[in-house]
């Protein structure tokens, strides 16, 4: 029974986009597998690890009654990878195998049966509703989402925190050292939810979503967060958790202030990190009128010194920095300048950009 047949990236474009997600190693083997679906008119591509579900739509219309299979999803992929441009491929059902056939090339692959492929209910519950562009939610998104925590005992922090509150719509990323804030007004005023969507989720919508104006819709309710654009839907779990209150972190009081180039300062932290101590990565930030001076030292009593004239006319101050937390931010977010304000040596300093007005980036200092 032939399931469709289709150019080789007509196939391959929506099972690239699903299989990003699947584990190499799975308790369960139909995990492994992606769920080929065909329906009246459309092919579909679902793949899931329990918590993440993504679903994408082939280009092709293929006809007949609906049918589905599972089939091992890297090794499909690795197929039509190896294929040549322009293939034509039939995918064939036929016993318990797919078949799949491209010139004089034959490929027989086992199948699991698709009514046991585990799909995500749908939420229940109050469902905030809400569209903007993908390149917006891809900018947010890329803003904040380095500052994640990773494997942290505290769950609730190795995800992002997603608020929608009127018409305007939050990000906030932390790990407990560093807290990235970004934010922008919605075009249309949505009942307030607060969800925290899981780093893999994060990592794998980024990595998803187009540099363009194409809308994305987003549900989130209680349970499940909801991203559908072009032909792709991505559905998540939620973390249950308490994140910790964002506002009582970010300063507003720091009186101390340091406008720098981005780039000058980039550089000069990327030279000083060299001599740093490899594991606890510290330099220190020594301010006084019209000079900063980025010093570093490593258990060899090895140095580094950086000085960099500045307008700054605030206290003396010495502070000390993860170097890593300071280069992640500028590395990530442009702009020609970057806004440093300091309360004093054992406070949370506050860095600004002003090309990005909605954006807030807060770093502990680390005594060294």
């Amino acid at each position: 029974m032939i399931l469709v047949k289709a150019k080789r990236d007509e196939l391959l474009a929506p099972l690239s986009a699903v299989s990003g997600i699947i584990e190499r190693r799975h308790t369960l083997p139909i995990l492994s597998n992606v769920l080929i679906e065909r329906g009246a008119g459309a092919l579909s591509f679902l793949a899931t690890d329990i918590e993440i579900q993504i679903t994408a739509r082939g280009a092709v219309e293929p006809s007949g009654e609906a049918r589905a299979v599972t089939v091992g999803a890297r090794k499909l992929v690795d197929i039509l990878r190896a294929l040549p441009d322009g293939a034509e491929v039939t995918l064939q059902q036929q016993d318990k195998r797919l078949q799949v056939k491209a010139g004089k090339s034959r490929f027989s692959l086992q199948t699991l049966a698709a009514e046991d492929f585990p799909k995500l209910a749908k939420p229940a519950g109050e469902v905030a509703r809400f569209s903007l562009p993908q390149k917006a939610l891809r900018r947010l998104i890329g803003l904040v989402q380095y500052a994640m925590a990773q494997q942290d005992i505290r769950y609730y922090l190795n995800g992002l925190l997603m608020v929608v509150d009127e018409g305007q719509l939050r990000l906030v990323a932390t790990d407990g050292h560093r807290l990235a804030f970004a934010s922008m007004e919605l075009a249309v005023k949505v009942p307030r939810q607060e969800v925290i969507v899981p780093r893999k989720t994060v990592l794998e919508l980024a990595k998803l979503l187009g540099d363009v104006e194409d809308e994305i819709r987003v549900e989130l309710s209680a349970t499940q967060a909801a991203f559908a654009f072009g032909s792709v839907e991505l559905v998540s779990k939620l973390i249950d958790g308490k994140f910790p209150d964002y506002t009582r972190v970010i300063p507003s009081g720091n009186k101390n202030k340091l406008v720098i180039e981005r780039e000058t300062l980039r550089q000069s932290l990327l030279r000083a990190a060299i001599l740093s101590n490899e594991k606890f990565r510290g330099v220190r930030w020594v301010l006084t009128d019209g000079t900063l001076k980025i010093v570093s030292s490593n258990t060899e009593q090895e140095e580094a010194e950086e000085t960099i004239e500045v307008a700054y006319k605030g206290d003396a101050l010495d502070i000390g920095f993860n170097v890593n937390y300071l280069l992640d931010v500028l590395n990530n977010v442009a702009g020609g300048q970057v806004e440093c304000s300091f309360g004093d040596s054992a406070s949370s300093a506050l860095l600004q950009f002003p090309t990005e007005a909605d954006f807030r980036y807060v770093v502990m200092p680390m005594r060294i």
